[in-house]
């Protein structure tokens, strides 16, 4: 299985890059104290961190809100997800504890304030990808059991059937989410050479970290750019 971002891709976002964290044998059944206490934790320190910050122009934000206009996606009405983590932290909103897999990307995803998404592998057919969706694809969106038409040149992670995220990293679908039979994990960081790839790429690594402690599971962490389109997964 190979994660690869098209080239249609980068003609419209020259720096994009993606961070690709895979992990498998997770036991994601059990729940894990060190990890919900870091998980709260971050979220402390993140609300003290963005008080009285205007997350539209904050220098973390700012960089996807015109990645979005510049692939016609409104960050309005259509915020990253970061972006709507953020908010919520920042307006003092607690984030709901999922599970021990998700609840350690979501720490690190505050503690970097980057976008990260989180795919079961187990639920992907063939490869996944970012490019462009076609006429008539289909996005089943998170807590929903109805199936949406999606409109040609929207922005979008998807496997070989189906689009697995909307509007870039605004919203996953309800197939493929985390949840406590999961075993098999595909984490995407996104960002932008030049602007914060390092911390793209120290983020993986802190997951890679995370992954290993508490799961004593497989890692693979690759970096994916202009010059390197796709990457193995696990």
């Amino acid at each position: 299985m190979k994660f690869k971002v098209y080239e249609e891709v980068f003609r419209a976002l020259p720096t994009y890059c993606v961070g690709v964290v895979t992990a498998k044998k997770i036991d994601n059944t059990k729940a894990n104290k060190a990890v919900k206490e870091m998980f709260e934790g971050q979220m402390q320190q993140t609300m003290a961190k963005l008080e009285n910050e205007n997350l539209k122009e904050h220098a973390a934000i700012l960089p996807y809100r015109q990645a979005m206009q510049t692939v016609g996606i409104n960050p309005n009405k259509y915020p990253s997800s970061i972006e709507a983590m953020l908010k919520r932290v920042q307006k003092g909103h607690a984030l709901a504890s999922i599970n021990t897999a998700v609840d350690m990307s979501n720490a690190v995803s505050m503690k970097y304030l980057l976008p990260m998404g989180s795919h079961d592998m187990n639920a992907l057919t063939g490869d996944i990808a970012v490019r462009f969706s076609r006429a008539d694809e289909v996005f089943l969106p998170l807590g929903e059991s109805e199936e949406e038409r999606v409109e040609a040149g929207d922005l979008v992670y998807c496997d070989e059937v189906r689009i697995r995220t909307r509007r870039w990293i605004w919203r996953q679908s309800d197939v493929g989410k985390i949840t406590e039979d999961t075993t098999r994990i595909f984490f995407p960081i996104d960002g932008f050479v030049g602007i914060n790839d390092a911390a793209v790429k120290e983020a993986a690594e802190e997951l890679r970290q995370l992954l290993e402690t508490h799961f004593a599971c497989e890692v693979l962490v690759d970096f994916v750019h202009k010059d390197r389109p796709e990457a193995d997964l696990l």
